[in-house]
């Protein structure tokens, strides 16, 4: 499981997280970092988000290391040509923009994450055929990597602007399923 949450609530949810799935289970904290935006005056500027890695059986956890996309050394002299070649594996700090105003990627979504930030995670931890479920699903990129990578996915949200843009976005996949779920006041969710 990969939990998407910013720096002012990332500490609380750990802890509940810890206590619902135990310890034992968080893997790794991963820092997307990334400098696009306005910048603060009288703080160091906000310039990350949070993503807490846990495995419901951490000793068991799909992590397909050949999968995952390389970047480049920094200094590629130092490491030789074939190491260089093939490049380094990303380490805890995920360098990746935000998904830019101007962007043929952007939707409208307020909270929109990058598609590259997706595919690096179903790569990762899953594989082509495997099932990848989004609670929260928004924009729907989860969906659309988890596509594009060979794998099914349910999206979940009872956001109606959410839903829209899932819909806009999937138009041309005739393949598509979507249920509609009547909640107790009877509004569709």
């Amino acid at each position: 499981m990969y939990f998407n949450i910013d720096y002012r609530e990332v500490h609380y949810c750990k802890i509940l997280l810890d206590e619902i799935f135990g310890r034992e289970a968080f893997l790794n904290e991963i820092i997307w970092a990334y400098d696009y935006g306005g910048r603060s005056k009288n703080r160091w500027p906000a310039k990350h988000d949070n993503i807490l890695f846990y495995a419901k059986e951490p000793w068991e956890h799909i992590f397909n290391i050949d999968e995952i996309e390389r970047i480049p050394y920094m200094a590629p002299s130092l490491v030789g040509a074939e190491k260089a070649s093939i490049g380094k594996l990303p380490t805890d700090v995920w360098w990746h923009t935000i998904v830019p105003t101007n962007s043929r990627e952007k939707t409208g979504y307020p909270t929109q994450k990058p598609l590259g930030i997706l595919r690096r995670i179903i790569h990762a931890s899953s594989r082509p055929g495997d099932l990848v479920l989004d609670f929260f699903a928004g924009s729907g990129t989860t969906g659309v990597a988890a596509f594009e990578l060979g794998r099914r996915f349910i999206l979940v949200d009872n956001n109606p602007q959410a839903i829209e843009v899932m819909k806009r976005r999937f138009a041309t996949i005739p393949s598509i399923e979507w249920i509609s779920v009547t909640s107790g006041d009877g509004q569709a969710v």
